[in-house]
């Protein structure tokens, strides 16, 4: 039984109904250890018989058995799985991969073999070696001979230990003495008990060989033996793989890495936009921080604001607002908020409006005056100490110490001021309230615009009683007793009903941050938003380059298809090579960010010591998730395009 067999193979082509034979019933065995010749005229047939042989034609009639075995031209996997184990192929034209280096073109059949690495590259070099090309292997296509380049296809077409070697017009290119050589390590790897079919249109390659087949016109003309075969050898063969996704990575790099110059230019392109977007995150980062930040120091996070409940509340989340207008606590709805669990302090929070202080004939009136108590921050005193005891007051540097004495307001620590301030009774009718108060310190806020002026809570309550007006509290705050418990207190105040009514309102410093921080998200969100339109332009960049990359590299594609690789290989190569450029375009992008965040907090660091640009490692993660996406969305189509390439046709692009 002979190792290779057609039989009626048949092959038309069509223009519109009009059909043009081109093999007219074809039967032939081939065995091991042969060295066969298939001659004849341009536009015979040769070539199309060996795209049938060699696994790439699928449109014909008729059948091919190997070892016995019919090879089914339908199943593109069982082809794919052909041309890795069984075919060789070395062409005229050498189809050598030009960015790949001599090696690299030998080790792209052998990385689709089970050997491992250090074998691979061993046998390589072994092939190298045996064709001449000991000193070249560092070397690219473009630095070689024409000889030397067909010695390189030899290598390689030999790497993958196939059993048969098919060779088209394989000294076409070449002059007579490499001719001559190339000639002779065919019947070396026929000798070797390989089969070797050499398609061409000269009689010297066709009396190198073996045997003789006279192909004209579509049909065997006649099948000539002019010398024996050579003994075919039982020898284990190596054996093959689906190509591993690492193996197309590397490749996919190593073309990333001869396109460099324009490949640059896409990263840069493509980083500018993620670096906008991972700064303005980082930007919302710092500010929201910032924010918070100074909340917390007016304010203690473990305190909230209550105050009675009215239906207007559900639109007033200011914290220190005015409660003229407000309800008064209980005795027993403040005894009810104390027993609760994780209460410790139940305090007055009252916020006094457009109050009127005098010393010493000068006069100043304080937008603001609220009831001192734990959800303040003693930080904001920066003279003397908080107004804790009846009869204490604490005034604003700016707003109301350095008005009543300009040039030594800090003396005013220990003196007396003239307060009074305007008010409702029940009847809703105005009186005056006039109290006095000793000055235990000076305050200030860290916040521009905010005036830190506090009053000791007793000492407004009997300037109330003073005035014949309920002294009962409108706001009070409530301090509880671990940060963790502060929302689920919040929580169940904010449940409390007397029958269907419901009674209190709670604002915390966690609800006003995270008020703030919502503003702080949106503004940011607009900004990246914005800068992530050039990552759409970055998209179009890549896919542009991918079909250009697609339609420079048919030829390629066509190369990789013959030595076995299947659809998806092609496509995963080109996904990859758009893979590494989104990859290292947002690592392009953290070095900016990173850099810009230095840079400006640097600058701002004299405004305020804060850094105002904060790049977290998720705005990182974030960045790199953008890039892989886009860079793999990207390449979708091109590498789809690349993969249903007709592997004939792209073995003939030029």
């Amino acid at each position: 039984m002979s190792y290779l067999e057609l039989k009626n193979i048949q092959k038309s082509y069509f223009l519109g109904a009009q059909e043009f034979p081109v093999l007219k019933g074809i039967d032939l065995n081939f065995d091991l250890g042969d060295f066969v010749s298939i001659l004849g005229e341009s536009g015979g047939g040769k070539s199309t018989l060996m795209n049938i042989i060699g696994g790439l034609d699928r449109n014909f009639e008729g059948q091919v058995l190997v070892n016995g075995n019919k090879l089914d031209h339908q199943k593109e996997k069982a082809l794919d799985q052909y041309r890795r184990e069984t075919i060789g192929y070395i062409y005229q034209s050498y189809n050598l991969i030009a960015h790949l280096s001599v090696l690299d073109n030998v080790l792209v059949s052998l990385d689709m073999t089970t050997l491992s690495k250090k074998d691979r590259e061993k046998r390589a070099q072994e092939l190298l070696v045996k064709v001449g090309l000991a000193d070249h292997m560092k070397k690219y296509p473009k630095q070689l001979s024409g000889g030397q380049k067909q010695r390189v296809a030899i290598a390689r077409a030999l790497a993958s230990d196939p059993k048969v070697i098919i060779a088209d017009e394989p000294t076409g290119a070449l002059d007579a003495q490499n001719t001559e050589e190339v000639l002779a390590l065919l019947n070396e790897i026929a000798a070797e008990g390989r089969l070797v079919i050499a398609v061409t249109h000269s009689e010297i390659v066709a009396e190198a060989g073996t045997r003789i087949v006279r192909l004209a016109d579509g049909q065997i003309e006649s099948d000539e033996r002019i010398r024996p075969a050579y003994d075919s050898q039982d020898k284990e063969m190596l054996h093959s793989r689906i190509l591993p996704r690492l193996a197309s990575v590397k490749t996919a790099f190593k073309h990333f890495r001869h396109n460099l110059g324009t490949n640059s230019l896409i990263i840069l392109g493509t980083s500018i936009g993620l670096f906008a977007v991972v700064l303005f995150s980082g930007l919302g980062n710092g500010i929201s921080g910032y924010m918070s930040n100074q909340i917390t120091k007016i304010a203690n996070p473990q305190v909230m604001s209550v105050s009675r409940y009215v239906k207007s509340d559900d639109d007033d989340q200011s914290f220190g607002q005015s409660t003229d207008d407000k309800p008064a606590f209980t005795q027993s709805q403040l005894a009810q908020i104390k027993k609760l669990k994780h209460v410790s302090k139940v305090q007055s929070a009252d916020t006094l409006l457009n109050v009127n202080a005098g010393y010493n004939n000068q006069n100043v009136k304080m937008t603001s005056l609220s009831t001192w108590n734990d959800s303040y921050s003693k930080d904001s005193v920066v003279a003397g100490h908080a107004p804790t005891k009846t009869g204490e007051i604490l005034l604003d540097e700016t707003a109301a110490a350095k008005k009543l004495d300009a040039n030594n307001y800090k003396d005013l620590i220990g003196k007396t001021v003239t307060l009074s301030y305007q008010t409702l009774n029940a009847q809703k009718q105005p009186v005056m309230v006039n109290f006095t108060a000793t000055v235990s310190g000076i305050g200030k806020s860290s916040t521009r615009g905010l005036q830190m002026n506090a009053v000791n809570a007793t000492t407004v309550q009997n300037a109330l009683k003073q005035a014949n007006l309920d002294s009962d509290p409108k706001s009070i705050s409530v301090k509880i007793d671990d940060l963790d418990n502060v929302t689920d207190t919040a929580a169940s105040i904010d449940k409390m009903k007397s029958g269907s009514t419901r009674l209190y309102k709670t604002t915390t410093i966690q609800s006003v941050i995270s008020q703030v921080q919502t503003y702080v998200h949106l503004a940011t969100t607009i900004l990246s938003t914005i800068a992530g339109i050039s990552l759409v332009v970055s998209a179009l960049m890549i896919i542009v380059t991918m079909f250009m990359s697609v339609t420079a590299r048919t030829k390629e594609i066509g190369i990789i298809r013959a030595l076995g690789e299947s659809k998806r290989d092609i496509r995963w190569l080109f996904i990859s090579e758009s893979v590494i450029v989104g990859l290292l375009s947002a690592t392009l992008a953290t070095v900016f960010a990173y850099a810009a965040e230095f840079a400006v907090n640097g600058l701002l660091k004299g405004t305020a010591d804060y850094a105002f640009v904060q790049i977290s490692v998720g705005n990182v993660v974030t960045a790199f998730a953008l890039a892989l996406i886009i860079s793999w969305l990207a390449a979708l189509l091109p590498a789809r395009r690349a993969a249903k390439l007709n592997p004939i046709d792209a073995l003939a692009n030029d």
